[in-house]
């Protein structure tokens, strides 16, 4: 019975693998007849890098060789193609093709010899040495790329210079140490950024905290700078600066500082050990045993509660500015404000405080507390403003 469950076992075993087999080529198979050539090749070299002589691993060499053959055809043409167009456009895909040729040649290289058994031949990939191609292609991308991020960097246009900046940093991936490039790049990076003067305009009779104010104009602590914009509160030499954020504090209220009082009296009853049952007539009450019957006592307890609760807020009312540093023209306003609370709530008590709820007990071990001063209250409200004035910053960009 034991060996018949073992073989049954086996032999599902065997079928599912040879499903999941099944399935695995003809996947492979489709992507070949749907021209998915590269995909093709490499789910066949995935499944010949084991066992690549079992007789179940031909049909991967079949498809392995025509995918190959085809994919070759194809990029050839393409090249041909693209060098009769004589557009230096294409130079990059003329590249990047020769890399894929001899890219995809390589990955076949460690698998060879691949025998097709009913064939009694090895299959056929037809190399050949890309190397010149590649460097010429290479090199003549190369001139492309440098000759046009020069012309690019001579153009008033930020985009341009940041398209330059993306070409040149290609340029030097494929080809390391090619001329400037690398002073090149520094430039059309430092000429792509747009440079946006921070400032901080306050119209409100108040004096803002100079902390407040030092942590407003600090960007760096917001890290807002990104590849392409650059926060100064202070103006630098040699900038000519593209945009301004100005920071107009409009208003700020601050409430008096309020103590409220309550009184509140509870009762509660509570037991307090036991006392005589007594009958009608005054008499204890006994049991069968002639002894008295106790029962609860209970007592009623009194306490008066006295509610002290401490308020004080502050309100600042702002408003963000972009504007073109060139002309010197509003672009974009946004409102802001933000408020903080001081608020403390505590109790004192005459009597039993059993008499109050468990939850009420806190208050009584909280104690008056000094009210914070005017500045500290617009600083406080200060970093709540910090935050929503970087959410302005993240959601509504200078250039998009």
């Amino acid at each position: 019975m034991f060996k018949r469950l073992s073989m049954k076992k086996s032999i599902l075993l065997i079928s599912v693998i040879i499903f999941i087999s099944a399935c695995g080529v003809k996947q492979t198979r489709n992507l070949l007849t749907s021209g998915n050539y590269d995909e093709a090749i490499d789910n066949s070299v995935s499944n010949l890098k084991s066992n690549k002589d079992k007789k179940g691993k031909q049909d991967y060499i079949y498809i392995l060789e025509e995918a190959y053959a085809k994919a070759k055809e194809r990029d050839l043409n393409f090249i041909n193609l693209m060098t009769q167009a004589a557009n230096p456009l294409n130079l990059e895909k003329i590249y990047n093709t020769y890399l894929l040729l001899h890219n995809r040649q390589e990955k076949i290289k460690p698998l060879l010899p691949l025998k097709l058994l009913q064939e009694g031949r090895n299959a056929k990939f037809p190399f050949n040495n890309y190397n010149s191609e590649i460097i010429e292609s290479k090199n003549a991308l190369s001139q492309f790329l440098y000759g046009n991020s020069k012309k690019l960097l001579l153009s008033a246009n930020k985009i341009n210079y940041r398209k330059a900046y993306d070409d040149l940093v290609y340029l030097n991936q494929i080809n390391p140490g090619y001329k400037d490039v690398l002073k090149l790049v520094e430039e059309a990076q430092f000429k792509g950024t747009d440079f946006v003067k921070v400032s901080l305009n306050n119209e409100t009779n108040m004096v803002l905290p100079v902390r407040l104010q030092n942590d407003l104009l600090d960007f760096n602590t917001f890290e807002m700078n990104d590849k392409w914009t650059a926060y100064h509160n202070r103006a630098e030499k040699g900038i000519d600066y593209d945009f301004q954020l100005i920071l107009n504090f409009r208003r700020i209220d601050i409430s008096p500082e309020q103590l409220k009082e309550k009184e509140i009296i509870k009762e509660r009853k509570i037991k307090d050990g036991l006392t005589t049952l007594l009958d009608k007539n005054g008499k204890a009450v006994k049991d069968s045993l002639g002894n008295a019957i106790k029962v609860d006592n209970f007592k009623t307890i009194r306490v008066r509660i006295y509610e002290f609760n401490q308020f004080k807020a502050c309100q600042i009312t702002a408003q963000v500015d972009y504007v073109d540093a060139k002309n010197r023209q509003l672009l974009e306003s946004f409102p802001l404000s933000s408020e903080s609370v001081f608020e403390n709530t505590y109790s004192t008590y005459k009597g039993d405080k059993r008499a109050t709820d468990d939850s009420y007990y806190s208050y009584f071990d909280k104690r008056n507390l000094p009210f914070p001063s005017n500045e500290q209250m617009v600083y406080d409200t200060g970093e709540d403003l910090k935050a929503k004035l970087k959410d302005i910053i993240s959601r509504n960009k200078f250039r998009q």
